[in-house]
């Protein structure tokens, strides 16, 4: 007779949070078949209907849900018991699953991943780009030990420490070479270029630009800083982007780039763990790591205010 296992429980967590097998079978490093058949294990171990099966994939049943949150609990135990080994060994080893947000990962990971090589080699580094609010179910399910976001965050969960400040630019087509900075009511009457929603960058761009629920719809959208930028490039609008960004997108297209005179516009980006964790001074350490590859990037000379050929 097949035992309750805590594989078991992952699969089945796992298949609550993507409402589909082959999503959570790819979120598990797994085939869609094996995670079938771990889930009919549960529901021989159980012997009663944990899913309902429909024309469109299945719903959970009522003892299903109870079963998925109780396991979501059993999950984030035993990751807070792992990292309480861990954190006894005092320094930081395993496996670290550290979440970043899609505006910073390109332009700051690279170096960070070097540096954490060197300055502590016992970790395997494991990394999921993706926009804030999966980073935070994330973080709450246990599936991550740390994410890289724009602070603040909702909710009082998390322990949070600054990483750095950076600034926004706006990107404008050749066209905009020497000509004045607009001002933000004239920005406002020109079409913004925004990430798709969902993004966090999204919602403070279009704080910055003071648009309402009316003038955002006028806007295009991209899924990356990247296809702001060229299409900005083909005269499609204008567009904000975190200064991080600004050097390595100029290269790729023709577009001035330039401050907004009178604007403080920026953006605070930290890192955050849960609160249970207990392997906060290891989180200090990378932290460390992060700060000083960010204060790296920024000593090198900016190219702003001209056209990136």
């Amino acid at each position: 007779m097949n035992r309750l296992t805590l594989k078991h429980l992952r699969y089945f967590s796992a298949l609550a949070k993507h409402g589909q097998f082959a999503k959570a079978a790819e979120a598990c490093s797994i085939s869609q078949p094996a995670m079938s058949q771990q889930i009919r294990q549960l529901e021989d171990i159980v012997r009663q209907p944990i899913l309902e099966r429909t024309g469109r994939g299945f719903e959970l049943t009522a003892l299903g849900r109870s079963i998925a949150d109780r396991a979501a609990a059993v999950l984030r135990s035993v990751d807070d018991l792992d990292d309480f080994i861990r954190s006894s060994e005092g320094e930081l080893s395993g496996e670290l699953r550290l979440g970043v947000i899609p505006t910073v990962a390109p332009y700051l990971l690279p170096q960070v991943v070097k540096q954490i090589s060197r300055q502590l080699p016992r970790v395997d580094l494991v990394l999921r780009e993706t926009i804030t609010p999966t980073l935070i179910d994330e973080l709450e399910n246990g599936t991550l030990d740390a994410a890289i976001v724009a602070l603040p965050l909702p909710g009082t969960d998390f322990v949070a420490t600054p990483l750095f400040a950076e600034s926004f630019v706006l990107v404008q087509s050749e066209d905009a070479l020497g000509k004045p900075v607009p001002s933000i009511e004239e920005i406002q009457q020109m079409r913004i270029l925004l990430l798709e929603e969902g993004h966090c960058f999204r919602d403070q761009a279009l704080e910055i630009c003071e648009l309402g629920e009316r003038e955002h719809r006028k806007s295009m959208c991209g899924s990356s800083l990247t296809s702001l930028v060229q299409m900005v490039a083909a005269g499609l609008g204008v567009t904000r982007i975190p200064e991080m960004s600004a050097e390595i997108e100029a290269r790729a297209a023709p577009v001035v780039m330039s401050r907004l005179d009178g604007v403080d516009a920026r953006r605070d980006i930290g890192i955050v763990w849960r609160k249970s964790s207990p392997l906060q001074e290891q989180f200090l350490k990378v932290a460390d790591i992060v700060r000083d590859v960010a204060l790296d990037i920024y000593d090198s000379p900016r190219l702003l205010d001209r056209k990136q050929a």
